[in-house]
């Protein structure tokens, strides 16, 4: 006659499939989310690192529109949604708006991060 091995109970173990209770409220994750969406779009990507690059760290909106090949109003949108982000800060100068990485911009950046991935 051959013996079964024991049966295995199925039942989670406390510690195991049991929510950990930590991680970000509603607010902070909202926050982050705004963070991230500004930087979910390629051409707002790029438009962040051209004035990054910039070699006195701003740009004219009018000298955006063609490294990202957009219309100025197009370029405009993207640059409303950086700056309502916190990422860059925006000039008005007679008719052109100049733009620029808002100094907080990396700390802002890496505390997005750190946010989402330190575990509580």
């Amino acid at each position: 006659m051959t013996t079964l091995p024991p049966a295995v109970d199925a039942t989670p173990t406390a510690g195991c499939c049991a929510p950990s209770g930590g991680g970000l409220d509603a607010q902070q994750a909202a926050d982050v989310a705004r963070t991230f969406k500004a930087l979910g779009d390629p051409a707002r990507v790029r438009l962040l690192s051209i004035i990054a690059a910039a070699p006195d760290g701003q740009a004219c909106v009018c000298d955006l529109t063609e490294p990202v090949g957009l219309s100025q109003p197009t370029v405009s949108h993207h640059m409303r949604l950086l700056t309502e982000a916190g990422l860059v800060t925006r000039e008005q100068r007679g008719k052109w708006a100049h733009y620029a990485v808002a100094p907080a911009a990396r700390a802002l950046l890496a505390g997005c991060a750190d946010a989402v991935l330190t575990s509580a």
